[in-house]
């Protein structure tokens, strides 16, 4: 395993660590996977600015790990 996921972590660097979680995010409506600013926002801002919780994207997200 490569390492946990947590709410610090940039949606981008996620992404590149684990590209199945792209697929994942859209699906719990964080669609920000793809757009400019997720080289600069992190998955616990992501997630607050679209209404989500970060802690259950979190916990579905580290379910891919490895």
């Amino acid at each position: 395993m490569v390492g946990e996921i947590t709410k610090d972590m940039l949606i981008a660097d996620i992404v590149d660590k684990y590209p199945k979680s792209a697929t994942m995010m859209r699906k719990m409506g964080l669609h920000c996977v793809s757009c400019h600013v997720a080289s600069f926002e992190t998955l616990e801002e992501g997630a607050r600015g679209h209404g989500l919780n970060a802690d259950k994207i979190i916990e579905e997200l580290n379910t891919i790990r490895g």
